[in-house]
């Protein structure tokens, strides 16, 4: 199964949402844990569509948070290989989020979105990206959801590569890896 671009557009989403909100630490740092009207600007960032940031309302970062949390266990679980968690962890998030499929015009042509339970900016993502997991893990393509395998990252990301092997969150975490394993490799002793 190929995802179409609405469904990976999603799962970036969902993506940025959980390393926004989730990550204890990020390309070897402690990550920093945003809050209040800073967390808000943030998650307007990672929702950016066509060039407009929306404002994020408390509600709707709550919201968006528990989303977080809620989809940083589906992508633990897919990490492991567990995907009989991983489902368990997406129909616990499908449940609360309740998306509602829904054809849109987009010129000429009909797109399937997902829309939440309210027309809340909050409900509508979280509706829409729990729906892009559940597609996700209801495919051949389960295994595309992971955690950086580097020390000191926990960033989730979404495989799209050809070949399915990418275990990183980002070029740099795959860079800090090389060089660790070439610095160790030319160390006396070894």
């Amino acid at each position: 199964m190929r995802f179409d671009s609405h469904v990976v557009d999603l799962l970036r989403v969902a993506t940025g949402l959980v390393n926004t909100q989730t990550c204890s630490c990020a390309g070897g740092r402690p990550a920093e844990r945003l809050v209040g009207p800073a967390l808000r600007q943030e998650l307007g960032t990672v929702l950016v569509r066509e060039g407009r940031k929306p404002r994020v309302e408390e509600r709707d970062a709550r919201v968006l948070g528990r989303f977080a949390r809620d989809a940083r266990r589906i992508f633990e679980a897919a990490a492991d290989e567990d995907f009989e968690r991983a489902a368990a962890a997406t129909n616990e998030l499908l449940a609360w989020s309740r998306p509602a499929p829904r054809l849109d015009q987009h010129g000429t042509v009909w797109d399937l979105h997902f829309h939440g339970p309210t027309d809340r900016l909050g409900d509508g993502w979280a509706a829409g990206c729990a729906a892009a997991l559940a597609l996700a893990i209801g495919s051949e393509r389960a295994g595309r959801l992971g955690v950086c395998s580097a020390p000191e990252c926990d960033r989730v990301h979404v495989d799209l590569s050809k070949n399915g092997s990418r275990s990183f969150c980002s070029v740099t975490c795959q860079n800090r890896v090389k060089n660790t394993r070439h610095r160790l490799s030319r160390t006396p002793g070894r």
